[in-house]
């Protein structure tokens, strides 16, 4: 899927959730940036991996994370941590925190022996954990919000 194709859906969704909605919103023009992007990254995650299309179907789902007013997508296996594919700047964050994987039809989250720990709706993880939607996610003093997984 090209970013013209990801523009054109996102446009499309938010026309419609905009028609839908009781309230006035803006045109897709007047939107914000960040509220692009959000509508670009739900596209994402359900049209799955970058070039596939709605038609082909998709292998694994994405994995949508929310961390302050920043969207993240993910498609494949990755850390987070100060070190991290998804690089968290915390002092008290370790280096690899936390391993995010995609198996089974599922994504996992799993700590990797943190200092701190990794903390999933406030409990304390000591195993990989399934990831659901409005799971609350704490690696050091960051805390993270699935959108969608």
């Amino acid at each position: 899927m090209t970013s013209a194709d990801l523009e054109r859906l996102a446009r499309t969704g938010y026309e419609a959730h905009r028609a839908a909605h009781p309230g006035p919103l803006p045109s897709w023009q007047d939107t914000t940036e960040q509220e692009k992007q959000a509508w670009k990254a739900a596209v994402s995650a359900v049209t799955g991996q970058a070039d596939a299309t709605l038609a082909e179907g998709v292998s694994a789902k994405s994995l949508v994370l929310q961390a302050g007013d920043q969207t993240h997508v993910f498609r494949t296996d990755f850390t987070a941590g100060r070190q991290g594919n998804l690089p968290l700047s915390d002092e008290v964050a370790s280096g690899h925190h936390a391993l995010f994987q995609f198996a089974h039809g599922f994504w996992y989250v799993q700590d990797l022996n943190s200092t701190n720990g990794t903390w999933l709706n406030g409990r304390r993880i000591y195993q990989a954990q399934r990831l659901k939607k409005n799971d609350k996610i704490r690696m050091g003093h960051t805390t993270m919000t699935v959108v969608s997984a």
